[in-house]
């Protein structure tokens, strides 16, 4: 091998000695390279399609994996800008390598979709060989593989980055990929993504941490950030870490775990709780620590996220929540059986709501099932609901499905903009929660449920009863406890929630800080579009600034400048009776999507997120405006 020769050639070189010669391709590519090859060995190099995962068994799985895609959304959002704008997709995986969920360039999606690279599709090195995200599964670590470094031939035109998400055992919970042109990905995706992948598990940990939680960092400032150490602490013995704690303390995961955690913090470290504390380490060091106690297992830790980018606040008590007297009273209703509706504006967090209600209730083992009554067609929404039998109707799957009602057996069903469902719809389902039984379309024996009943709306329910389009039957079923979840507005929590959602938006992973100033510009602000539209603000103030940057007034846009606190424009209510002539919903709709395609720049993951709505329905529309298939 000579410097002379380019990595491609290189890589060419080592194919050559390896799947023409059997010989040791070593000296010509990366280690992990060279590993993951000879353990594809048994995988065909010249291999085609796989058979994608049924839709339904993709749902289920996705059940199963939804605290890691709850914990890793935001750095799904974050991590799609950058691959938009370079022409690629990020893929969230499970941690057998299952494609859970993909994000990123209108552009490249096609390619992806060909390569079989989409929620459904297998990517670990015994399905595909060498692939930058089954490999860092197997590797344990980040890693690129680019162009020829695939084992499958067929893979070839593609680079991808991809880092392992750890949970606090040292356990694999998935992976995250930045996948495109080969050209398109180098050694600043990579970085990206191991940042990312570190921050998921951060909140994995945060979300899943009983018992005492310990954060801590040379650097008080950075407690209670993504940046900072965390320790888990259960009945005296360390239960959990972050790759932080591991560096910090110099141990690995198999040496810290299950130690007396007297042996670090000393026999009175108990008395720590609530208090800054200064820890010194083996080897002289010292760190700055707080320690927290969660109150359940399986509670949200608080994030210490009150102003957090000042030493003094970081270590206050926990952050008021608005929103958390209002769960507390509803998982004890929900808990005897009764069914919970929460009204809202849009983007105030409607369903976030019921999913920490599931979170906290009895039956959080089980699934969480949501069904969103205002995207489904009302062609599609009787069988979406109810499951059908083989040949219920044209274009019916083979052997039928069992319905969403059938899939929440054991947990919680959600249904979300319930307002929307159609009168005869209504009618069956008022049927279903009054005799716990469901039939499917076509025929067939009622099948036996047992479920616990959210639903959620921006409408009045009973303006909607008066004006006939809403049983009143219905609607005192599913509105046994009424939760009203005020909007961003009027939230006395304003401040901890900015400053939270901030850090969660990639500053903390970048070192912004949030000036006093700009902070209380924010606080100050409408919000017509709640959480949903400060978010997109806040994403796009990380975006735009540069590492270490302090964001001041300045930087925020012009209108939030101009008008701190002015009266947010009023919307007419559409839902009261004396509404008239309202638009179709379709042109409604049509022309939502269109505006936020326009104001996004044809970002069609960012338009979906700002409207809350899926991206297959943005993609749906595009389909129908161009008059043809999506994908096609």
């Amino acid at each position: 091998m000579t410097d002379s020769q380019s990595p491609s050639s290189q890589v060419e070189q080592a194919r050559e000695l390896f799947f023409v010669q059997g010989r040791d391709p070593e000296p010509w590519i990366a280690p992990h390279i060279s590993r993951s090859w000879r353990r594809s060995l048994p995988v065909d190099p010249r291999g085609g399609e796989c058979e994608p995962m049924a839709v339904a068994l993709l749902r289920e799985r996705r059940e199963q994996a939804m605290r890691l895609l709850d914990c890793a959304q935001p750095e799904l959002d974050g991590l799609a800008e950058h691959a938009t704008g370079n022409g690629c997709v990020v893929v969230l995986s499970d941690a057998s390598g299952l494609i859970l969920d993909e994000i990123g360039s209108p552009d490249f999606l096609p390619k992806a979709e060909r390569l079989a690279l989409r929620p459904g599709a297998g990517w670990s090195e015994h399905q595909r060989g060498t692939n930058a995200i089954g490999t860092a599964l197997a590797e344990r670590e980040a890693l690129m593989v680019l162009g020829g470094e695939h084992y499958l031939a067929r893979n070839g035109t593609l680079g991808c980055a991809a880092a392992p998400i750890f949970t606090g055992r040292g356990e694999v919970a998935g992976a995250l990929d930045i996948s495109g042109e080969t050209v398109r990905v180098n050694s600043h995706a990579l970085g990206l993504v191991r940042m990312a992948a570190q921050q998921v598990g951060h909140r994995m940990m945060l979300s899943e941490a009983s018992g005492h939680l310990l954060r801590f960092h040379p650097r008080p400032s950075l407690i209670g950030t993504a940046r900072e150490g965390l320790m888990v602490i259960v009945d005296g013995r360390i239960a959990a870490a972050n790759h932080v704690a591991l560096e910090l303390f110099g141990h690995s995961w198999q040496e810290l775990l299950d130690l007396d955690a007297a042996t670090f913090l000393g026999r009175d470290w108990a008395r720590m709780e609530r208090r800054r504390s200064l820890l010194t380490l083996p080897g002289g060091r010292q760190i700055a620590t707080v320690l927290e106690r969660s109150a359940r297992p399986g509670e949200t830790l608080s994030r210490g996220a009150r102003r957090q980018w000042t030493p003094e606040d970081s270590a206050a008590a926990p952050p008021p929540d608005d929103v958390q007297p209002l769960l507390e009273r509803a998982v004890r209703v929900l808990n005897q059986g009764v069914p919970v509706l929460v009204n809202g504006e849009t983007g105030s967090g409607k369903e976030v709501f019921a999913r920490r209600l599931h979170a906290a209730s009895r039956r959080s083992a089980g699934p969480f099932v949501a069904v969103d009554c205002a995207s489904l067609p009302e062609t599609l929404i009787e069988a979406e609901l109810f499951g059908y039998e083989d040949g219920a109707f044209t274009g019916a799957r083979r052997r039928g499905a069992p319905g969403r009602i059938r899939e929440a057996h054991g947990g919680m069903l959600f249904l979300d903009e319930i307002a929307e469902m159609p009168l005869a719809l209504q009618t069956r389902l008022l049927r279903v929660l009054e005799e716990r039984t469901v039939r499917p379309l076509g025929g067939g024996q009622g099948v036996a449920v047992d479920f616990d009943l959210a639903c959620a709306t921006h409408g009045d329910l009973p303006a909607l009863v008066a004006a006939g389009r809403f049983r009143a039957d219905l609607m005192y079923r599913v509105a046994g406890f009424t939760v009203a979840l005020p909007p961003l507005r009027e939230r006395a929590d304003r401040h901890a929630l900015i400053a939270r959602l901030f850090l969660e938006s990639g500053a903390a992973a970048r070192g912004l800080r949030l000036e006093d100033e700009a902070l209380e510009a924010l606080a100050a602000c409408p919000w017509p579009g709640n959480v949903r539209e400060l978010r997109s603000v806040l994403r796009s103030l990380v975006a735009l600034a540069e590492p270490g940057d302090a964001i001041g007034l300045d930087a925020l846009p012009a209108n939030l400048r101009a008008m701190p606190g002015m009266p947010a424009a009023p919307v007419p209510d559409t839902t009261s009776p004396g509404f008239g002539g309202p638009p179709p919903l379709v042109a409604i709709t049509r022309q939502a999507i269109a505006q936020a395609l326009q104001d996004c720049g044809h970002d069609v993951a960012e338009a979906a997120h700002r409207l809350g709505i899926h991206r297959s329905t943005v993609y749906r529309h595009l389909a129908r405006e161009r008059g043809r298939r999506p994908g096609g």
